[in-house]
């Protein structure tokens, strides 16, 4: 099993900036690809970002130019960079590893931006 520990959420005005961390341990080996989720308060977990160990990346369109995920692997940390926030982007945003036994995920951070 992969633990994954987010930090870096927190209350910005529409506009700014946030960079979300994402710290992994356990299982390093078996991780496929390590990527972020979200969920809106009264809305379904969204896809948000990933990134492969080949370094592809996909990326929602609703963040696509605004959000750009990294990922260190000497550290065991993946980090999302997120600019220009809207308050459409409030939620509690989750790290995730992909494994062969499908997603882990960590308990969340949440992330507020004021209009």
């Amino acid at each position: 099993q992969v633990r994954l520990v987010e930090s870096g959420g927190g209350l910005v005005q529409a506009g700014g900036s946030l960079r979300l961390s994402c710290a992994a341990s356990g299982s390093i080996f078996s991780i496929n690809a390590m990527g972020w989720s979200r969920q809106a308060p009264g809305k379904e977990r969204e896809f948000v970002a990933e990134i492969t160990n080949g370094g592809s990346i996909n990326y929602a369109d609703s963040v696509k130019g605004r959000f750009t995920i990294s990922r260190d692997n000497a550290k065991n940390m993946v980090y999302l960079q997120m600019n220009s926030l809207k308050p459409e982007d409030t939620a509690v945003y989750y790290c995730g590893a992909l494994r062969h036994t499908g997603w882990d995920w960590g308990q969340g951070t949440q992330v507020t931006v004021s209009s």
